[in-house]
């Protein structure tokens, strides 16, 4: 079985998605990084190196320094699909991720978004 398309983006090209749907909700950047930050274990400067090192976000997981581990608490629907449910570690990630993204473009307090 092939594995998802998404795997190989690189991370540095969904970033920007990320922070565009932010900014259309009124929401910043160092949100962003804050949620990537809280998930991922990485700082802002290792964080940075990322970005600039367009690694895929395969890769960008793969390195992180250490997952949450109140990331299990992150659940509901993405894409139709319950996070808590996704059998790939690296697919669930993803949409840990892309979970904590969309509750803050829906205005929670980062307060509930970093459980």
């Amino acid at each position: 079985m092939t594995e998802p398309r998404i795997f190989k983006m690189s991370f540095a090209k969904i970033y920007p998605l990320y922070q565009q749907k932010l900014a259309k909700k009124n929401r910043t950047t160092a949100e962003l990084d804050q949620v990537i930050t809280w998930l991922t274990g990485y700082d802002a400067p290792a964080l940075q190196r990322q970005l600039e090192q367009q690694v895929t976000i395969k890769t960008f997981f793969a390195a992180a320094p250490r997952l949450n581990p109140n990331a299990h608490l992150i659940t509901g629907v993405i894409c139709g699909v319950r996070v808590e449910d996704i059998a790939d570690p690296l697919m669930q990630q993803i949409r840990y991720l892309d979970k904590l993204v969309d509750e803050l473009a829906k205005g929670k307090s980062m307060d509930q978004v970093l459980r």
